[in-house]
């Protein structure tokens, strides 16, 4: 009996660990998407959009995971509502044909246990493209107020919004546009 214990034993520890991926929603509350764009190049102009959700699966060990985030178009929020509307029209997000941009990670880079990288498709007026955002801050730990197992991360990427589609006032209004997202997930139970 006491052979086979150890037999199973040293064939356990000989077996690849198993997968631990966790799930995680993104909170929306903390989760605020952001943009940047020259403009008339007298300034940088900045603005966010207030909608965001998704989900995230991570498996830290195997360095593994994947991300779709969703952000609502119609909640652009440049601190001006008369540009937000003309950001909402037809020469922008022509948020009523197209609601919602999203980006679905086809690969998450770690390099050991810092995620330095999410390759995948963003989607923006209808039109698909590869995107790479570079990851500036990652760390996932149990947050001090809810005691649940949080994920955050802050990540970039520059677009070219005539890629997209977005033309209007080309080239004066910037045709390179900064994308900043930071994001925060909780874990699911």
């Amino acid at each position: 009996m006491q052979r086979a214990c150890a037999a199973a034993f040293l064939l356990g520890a000989a077996l690849p660990a198993v997968a631990q991926i966790e799930s995680y929603t993104i909170d929306p509350r903390h989760t605020f998407p952001a943009y940047e764009v020259n403009h008339l190049t007298f300034s940088i102009q900045r603005g966010r959009f207030n909608k965001t959700r998704g989900k995230i699966t991570l498996d830290l060990a195997a360095g593994t995971g994947s991300a779709d985030v969703v952000i609502e178009t119609a909640s652009v929020s440049s601190g001006l509502e008369q540009l937000d509307q003309r950001l909402r029209g037809e020469d922008f997000f022509d948020v009523a044909r197209y609601p919602e941009m999203t980006f679905k990670s086809t690969e998450l880079v770690f390099e050991g246990e810092r995620l330095r990288r999410a390759r995948g498709t963003l989607t923006l007026n209808g039109i698909a493209k590869p995107v790479a955002f570079e990851v500036t801050h990652f760390k996932c730990g149990i947050f001090p107020l809810s005691m649940k197992k949080v994920c955050g991360a802050d990540m970039s990427a520059t677009i070219k919004r005539s890629d997209f589609g977005i033309k209007y006032l080309l080239p004066t209004l910037g045709d390179e546009v900064l994308l900043r997202v930071n994001v925060e997930a909780i874990k699911d139970p």
